[in-house]
């Protein structure tokens, strides 16, 4: 028998479900994000305002690395989630995939000449 009529509203039905939920998926991984950017901005703020106020009682230097020793390696955490969260990849981009499927193209049809 043939596809029925209810065979292709079932597909369409399963088609648009799974566009839900790549969608929800995508909208928790930005939200995800968000609040971790929000979670840096705030906390890190925090930290370096009160290493700003005991700078001043005190007479250390602001400018020391140590100053923003957090910020700064929670800020290349907050990079590489936000390169997950946007799809921003410079070393393995689209060029580097059509570059790698051509290679595994012309590969497979030396092997398969070799059989002819």
């Amino acid at each position: 028998m043939g596809i029925t009529v209810n065979d292709k509203i079932m597909t369409i039905e399963e088609n648009e479900n799974e566009k839900l939920q790549r969608a929800k998926k995508r909208v928790e991984e930005l939200k995800g994000f968000y609040i971790h950017f929000s979670v840096y901005i705030v906390i890190n703020s925090f930290i370096l305002v009160n290493i700003f106020i005991r700078s001043l009682s005190e007479g250390d230097s602001f400018w020391a690395f140590g100053t923003f020793f957090t910020p700064f390696f929670w800020g290349i955490g907050l990079a590489f989630h936000a390169a997950k969260v946007f799809h921003f990849n410079p070393i393995f981009g689209k060029k580097w995939e059509e570059r790698q499927i051509q290679k595994y193209i012309e590969k497979d049809k030396k092997d398969a000449a070799k059989f002819k």
